[in-house]
């Protein structure tokens, strides 16, 4: 892994993740709050920590497709040639960041720029479930 980019442990400490108990014995909750909406708005120290984060440069990229050749199939690749994918144009797009599969999409036209309208994010129990 590349000297500029963060550890999943890192970021987790960063973030405080493994600060709190894992079960909930001993947590004290404010009067009215649940522990799902404890989850849902992070504490001040905790988003001071996500602040520590939120400038790291972040790779995402898009497949539109890809295929197999032949070296001899790369070597006659020149101007003008087309290479043939094996997606259809309807077909979503795959959207990356840093070379891990997050999201889909579809390529949409911005002014005179290509985008990506996401029309689906993958949950971290699919990204999982991709890997293997």
């Amino acid at each position: 892994m590349p000297d500029n980019f963060l550890t999943q442990e890192e970021i987790d400490a960063l973030l405080g993740a493994g600060s709190a108990p894992s079960s909930g014995e001993g947590q004290t909750q404010p009067a009215g709050e649940t522990a799902a909406g404890a989850a849902a708005v992070p504490s001040g120290e905790k988003m001071r920590n996500l602040d520590l984060i939120l400038d790291f440069p972040l790779r995402l990229s898009v497949r539109l497709g890809e295929v197999v050749k032949s070296l001899e199939e790369v070597m006659e690749i020149g101007p003008g040639k087309v290479v043939e994918l094996n997606r259809v144009i309807s077909d979503p797009v795959d959207v990356f960041i840093n070379g891990k599969l997050i999201a889909r999409g579809e390529v949409i036209v911005v002014e005179e720029n290509f985008g990506i309208k996401i029309t689906h994010i993958f949950s971290p129990v699919e990204r999982i479930k991709r890997l293997r």
